[in-house]
């Protein structure tokens, strides 16, 4: 069975910092492109960044300089890290992996940014 298990989520402050993590499971994400969307209240879900197989990264224009995607291929475990958080970041934000047709999502984790 296969599980991506997001965690680190929270409450924090503009301008504060926050580290999401992706747990995979039943899969080895060395083979994966793998990617954190979000999806605020009343809002589609949004790419937020993906890490390819190869090693490109890729990120929204509204979290460039601010967020970094990574993957831990020995610990099957892929990150995001975001500074500089804005209200506008708030969101639950989901892990994804995909392989061919092989379409894989997490259950998301609640990050809210305000004072």
């Amino acid at each position: 069975q296969v599980q991506l298990v997001e965690s680190g989520g929270g409450l924090v402050q503009p301008g504060g910092s926050l580290r999401l993590s992706c747990a995979a499971s039943g899969i080895l994400i060395t083979f994966y492109n793998m990617g954190w969307y979000r999806q605020a209240p009343g809002k589609q879900r949004e790419l937020v960044a993906t890490t390819l197989i190869g090693g490109t990264t890729n990120y929204a224009d509204s979290v460039k300089g601010r967020f970094t995607i990574s993957r831990d291929n020995a610990k099957n475990t892929m990150y995001l890290q975001m500074n500089s958080l804005k209200p506008e970041d708030t969101a639950v934000y989901y892990c994804h992996g995909k392989l061919a047709t092989r379409d894989y999502w997490g259950q998301g984790t609640q990050v809210n940014v305000s004072s």
